[in-house]
């Protein structure tokens, strides 16, 4: 298993406190001694220990002293349950991962990775109260609940368990476009090499089906509507395991789409496919409206269509009523705060 991302871009010194911190939580220490570094400094190393182990689910924050002339600092744990609790937790969380792994285990990356995307879409409902588990992996995997935080958590948490190289990763806010707070969801290695994979926004999608639009996408696609990382993190620049184009719902011809149009509406199916046919430009969409369109009259039907516009999935459905509004753009994003 690979060593804990965060902790591996630390120093010597840095790793030394890092594992001072993990072994007195680990130990549900009431309080504890590690090398004193200056307060940002030991904020930041609490904060990439967490992202690194999100099995330490019961402390969130904490306080220290230190004494002028002393080279240790005193670290006391905020903890978020009694400690007979925490062990409960503990025992419910490694069962309940247990379990979920059990029967995938001997299955490919692609596929360890689309199960846990999958479980979080149909399992886990997007908690707008923002309630505190909801940031840890209890939300997610012991109450059906998260942000984004938790989400993202308890999918390396999954990842983890089945040998699968998982980061957590976190993006700054930006008030001039109305995010409010950080963004986080995960990168993960599949057969070599490194994606974005966002189950939050997925998640957010999928209201009448699940989603993948943000299922192994390449930095140039997921930055389109993601902010800049806090940390720095692997480089994910290969796009050929985008969910999309894995499936062949990734279309560069209008005579492409239109056949699968054709086909959706044999079946009575909905159509979700991504346009990479050179940028999708509202002249471009217009004529793609024109295809559902001409599709849909061709057999009595009528077209609903809704844009993920910044990576260019487009959802069409076939009704036999007409329906009041022909095109919505969609939103994914969800704003939520890790700190």
């Amino acid at each position: 298993m690979m060593e804990p991302y965060y902790y591996s871009q630390l120093n010597k010194q840095q790793q030394k406190i890092y594992q001072e911190i993990r072994r007195g939580l680990e130990s549900l220490a009431d309080s504890f001694e590690v090398s004193r570094v200056e307060g940002p400094e030991l904020s930041d190393l609490f904060f990439r220990l967490r992202l690194d182990c999100p099995e330490i689910f019961y402390a969130a924050n904490y306080k220290y002293s230190y004494f002028p002339n002393s080279n240790v600092i005193q670290m006391k744990p905020e903890y978020l349950f009694d400690k007979n609790k925490i062990r409960e937790h503990q025992k419910a969380m490694k069962a309940r991962v247990e379990k979920l792994t059990r029967e995938i285990r001997e299955k490919s990356d692609w596929e360890k990775e689309l199960y846990i995307h999958d479980f979080i879409c149909e399992n886990v409902t997007y908690d707008k109260l923002k309630k505190q588990y909801s940031h840890e992996i209890l939300g997610p995997l012991g109450q059906g609940v998260g942000v984004c935080e938790g989400i993202a958590k308890a999918v390396k948490v999954l990842c983890d368990a089945l040998e699968l190289p998982c980061i957590v990763v976190v993006s700054e806010n930006n008030l001039e476009k109305g995010m409010k707070y950080r963004h986080a969801w995960n990168v993960v290695k599949v057969q070599g090499k490194w994606y974005h994979m966002d189950a939050t926004f997925d998640n957010t999608l999928g209201k009448e089906e699940t989603r993948y639009d943000y299922f192994n996408l390449p930095e140039k696609a997921i930055f389109r509507d993601h902010e800049p990382l806090i940390c720095r993190a692997p480089e994910c620049l290969d796009e050929e395991r985008f969910y999309y184009r894995e499936k062949k719902l990734s279309f560069t011809k209008q005579e492409d789409v239109k056949k699968r149009c054709q086909q959706a509406i044999r079946k009575d199916r909905t159509l979700t496919f991504h346009w990479r046919g050179g940028h999708l430009t509202r002249a471009v969409l217009e004529e793609l409206l024109q295809i559902f369109a001409a599709a849909a009259g061709e057999k009595e039907r009528h077209s609903i269509v809704s844009v993920n516009w910044p990576q260019a999935v487009i959802r069409v459905r076939f009704p036999k009523e007409q329906p009041q509004d022909r095109i919505t753009m969609e939103n994914a994003y969800a704003e939520e705060n890790p700190d």
